[in-house]
């Protein structure tokens, strides 16, 4: 098979989220160098192109207090990732920056110095947050309306590419001045890769324009499809070739010797991920009070919720939802597919389309599936133990997908490269204009 067929892996490092499993005699440290060098090196040993790190710039909050049913705080991203670079040396470094809350002139430098330091191997993951509640840490805390998010962020990213094309930048735009010149040198791939998440109209639009390379939710094999059929599309209105945005969905593996093997091995993830504590206090961040008197393993509370919408406090996932229509709306689904608390959260958190269980041989035949039909150019895959989640993947997965020759046998060079990416695509035509670059108000 081509390499145009093949498929690449990433590994997510997330931040709070509800499928780690943390409260396990197997589970390390979220936050010692020591679980994330090991997760990198298993990773790059599985020929991973990269190493996606998700960061957050606010602690989670439940009830007014520091949520401490997941992780609690994460090192700086750029700081955790210049540490890899120097015990890895093939595999890609993603780092998750705000482009709300840094200064684009700032992290130009900063994410040019990591994509030199380690020969190539950078990437930006844009994120535009814009709530005050994050906000409240920074100065300018909450200033940015949620329509001009992504407005923005296009001023922000172009102002940071036009800085690491090496002239000078003078910029007057409605949120900030830049009169700067690049000071530290191109890499071996000319500037980090831009990944980007975002899934609405104006998201997938930004991502069709800017990125390189999209972190989708679109797993299951038709919506994949369907995903990739409205980014090129996009994509072509801008004048960009076919495929030339990679699309990398997140993805859990739960894999195993047989089937049966997998099977329970699933329920062990599940259960250890959701249990009675983590399925309340998902409950509660909707019911807005505290629900200890409720039996997790019992039907969802008959009152109604104390507040009218959730907050943002434990992330996107959680913003906005009017909380009296969602009660009733899922009292209803629960009891007509027969569940209780515990099976309804975990029902909710995890998406059967988003994981992939089975036998090695199961697994790697699915995929063969994505590959022959083009529906995506790779996953990033979400280890659901810290640090020795990868190593099925790695020591079992992997060799049957190189023997079905859907997954590379070695590292093409830089990250760039090792996704299939090709130079800049505008790099050469920028390279001639005059090294005065001026950028009009947005």
């Amino acid at each position: 098979m081509s390499t145009q067929h093949q498929l690449r892996f990433g590994v997510f490092y997330q931040g709070v989220n509800s499928s780690t499993v943390w409260r396990s005699e197997a589970s390390g440290s979220q936050t010692d160098f020591a679980s994330f060098r090991q997760i990198a090196q298993t990773a790059e040993r599985g020929l991973f192109s990269a190493f996606f790190l998700g960061e957050g710039l606010r602690l989670r909050e439940h009830l007014g207090r520091i949520h401490d049913l997941d992780v609690a705080g994460r090192p700086d991203a750029q700081t955790m990732l210049a540490a890899l670079a120097a015990v890895t040396s093939k595999i890609g470094l993603v780092a998750t920056q705000n482009t709300t809350y840094n200064d684009p002139a700032d992290l130009a430098r900063r994410l040019s110095s990591l994509d030199l330091i380690s020969e190539g191997r950078a990437a930006w993951n844009i994120v535009t947050t814009h709530n005050a509640w994050t906000g409240a840490n920074f100065r300018r805390g909450g200033y940015l309306e949620h329509h001009e998010r992504y407005s923005h962020a296009e001023d922000f990213v172009r102002t940071v590419r036009q800085i690491w094309d090496g002239a000078p930048v003078h910029h007057r735009g409605n949120h900030y001045n830049v009169d700067y010149t690049g000071t530290v040198p191109a890499s071996a791939q000319h500037r980090p890769v831009l990944f980007q998440a975002g899934d609405s109209a104006q998201g997938r639009d930004f991502a069709a324009r800017q990125t390189d390379v999209i972190f989708s939710a679109h797993v299951g094999l038709e919506d994949a499809l369907e995903f990739r059929k409205d980014i090129n599309a996009r994509a072509a209105k801008v004048g960009r070739a076919q495929n030339s945005v990679k699309i990398m969905p997140g993805a859990e593996f739960i894999v195993a010797q047989t089937p049966a093997a997998a099977e329970e091995k699933y329920h062990w993830v599940r259960e250890r991920q959701i249990g009675p504590q983590q399925a309340l206090a998902y409950l509660e961040q909707f019911w807005g009070t505290r629900l200890e008197s409720v039996d997790p393993y019992g039907p969802l509370p008959e009152f109604d919720p104390v507040v009218e919408q959730s907050s943002v406090t434990r992330g996107s996932g959680f913003q906005g939802a009017k909380s009296l229509e969602l009660a009733a709306a899922w009292r209803a689904e629960a009891s007509q597919k027969g569940q209780n608390i515990i099976e309804f959260v975990r029902s909710r958190s995890h998406r059967a389309d988003h994981t992939f269980t089975g036998s090695y041989d199961q697994v790697a035949d699915r995929l063969a599936q994505y590959a022959e039909l083009g529906a995506v150019d790779g996953f990033n895959i979400t280890p659901w133990l810290i640090p020795t989640g990868l190593d099925d993947i790695v020591n079992h997965l992997v060799p049957r997908l190189q023997e079905r020759g859907i997954y590379p046998e070695s590292y093409a060079g830089t990250l760039r490269e090792n996704l299939g990416l090709r130079i800049d695509e505008n790099h050469e035509q920028r390279a001639l204009k005059p090294a005065l670059v001026e950028q009009e108000v947005s």
